[in-house]
């Protein structure tokens, strides 16, 4: 099982991210259980003992060795192991696949929405007080690139990857056509929906962005062409979405110590602090999904189910209102 699962992944075609996520699933999970088994000798029952040993202490990274494993990272598991005992049924391995017998049950779609994160977001009082000290206090270089995550919804590596060339001034609007690639640094990939999409911006933000770009042009001619990265380090360089992501954290951490009961929030969590604000406005979930780059209007409506209560609410009271209620 260890030998075919390289073989597998050396010859996938994937994005680098998604062959890097693969491999580590076979490094942690699998290869520690059936790494050393021959192909023809897994069962269903093996594979269903593999699951529940891994809720109750699959984690084998440093800082989860030990703990359970979440539904959805059980899923995951699943998948990769159904896709590489098809391919070694393809090749002549193995008659039948035990991962798709019916006695094999990974975790359902329903446990694992269940067993999600609560998803955390600033209100807007709370985005307007953190972005006003951030300018106006910590005097942050990189507060365009927060204004501008919270004005767009856009994911961390599609706005360090934005060039100017995405940017039209007077259309108001930026086009998301890539993403920075986490599995090789300094690199760009497509988006993770492979598509592009372009995004409208308010003028507060378009005006932002055109005096950022006459900023970068201070600093050097180059850092200001279409083909330049809008938000590039210091030396035009694409940067690393893991330092983006500790340079947020540390700015929530000192705004705490300023602005009162201010939540931690994460940076994905600013692209949902997006998304809610504009729902709880009254913006159609379509609209939302397009501004988000989700991939159907389903996961849009699932993800930010928090905010459908409120919109329903809303709704009872607009139609009161037509019937003169």
């Amino acid at each position: 099982m260890g030998t075919f699962s390289e073989h597998w992944l050396d010859g996938l075609t994937l994005a680098p991210a998604t062959v890097a996520g693969y491999r580590k699933i076979v490094r942690n999970q699998i290869a520690p259980h059936f790494g050393d088994k021959r192909l023809d000798t897994l069962t269903p029952a093996a594979l269903t003992a593999l699951y529940g040993t891994l809720r109750k202490n699959g984690g084998n990274g440093s800082r989860h060795a030990g703990e359970g494993l979440s539904p959805n990272t059980i899923s995951k598991v699943h998948n990769v192991l159904a896709a590489i005992l098809d391919a070694a049924m393809i090749a002549g391995y193995i008659s039948t696949n035990p991962a798709r017998h019916p006695t094999v049950a990974p975790p359902r779609a329903r446990e694992i929405r269940a067993s999600q994160d609560e998803i955390h977001v600033w209100t807007a009082a709370q985005l307007r007080a953190f972005l006003t000290w951030d300018r106006d206090d910590y005097r942050d270089p990189m507060h365009t690139l927060w204004a501008t995550i919270a004005g767009t919804g856009l994911r961390r590596s599609e706005a360090i990857a934005l060039m100017w060339s995405d940017f039209d001034a007077t259309g108001q609007r930026l086009a998301v056509r890539r993403a920075a690639d986490t599995a090789n640094a300094r690199t760009v990939k497509s988006t993770k929906t492979g598509s592009a999409r372009v995004v409208d911006l308010s003028s507060n933000l378009t005006q932002l962005l055109t005096q950022w770009r006459s900023l970068r042009a201070e600093i050097s001619p180059e850092f200001a062409t279409g083909t330049a990265f809008i938000f590039g380090n210091d030396n035009g360089e694409l940067r690393s979405p893991n330092e983006v992501g500790r340079r947020w954290r540390t700015r929530v951490q000192k705004a705490q110590g300023t602005i009162p009961d201010l939540p931690t929030l994460t940076l994905h969590g600013l692209r949902h602090t997006h998304a809610t604000l504009l729902l709880l406005a009254g913006v159609q979930p379509k609209v939302v999904q397009e501004r988000l780059g989700h991939s159907t209007i389903a996961v849009t409506m699932n993800t930010y189910s928090h905010v459908m209560p409120s919109m329903q609410r809303d709704a009872v009271s607009r139609l009161d209102a037509l019937m003169g209620q």
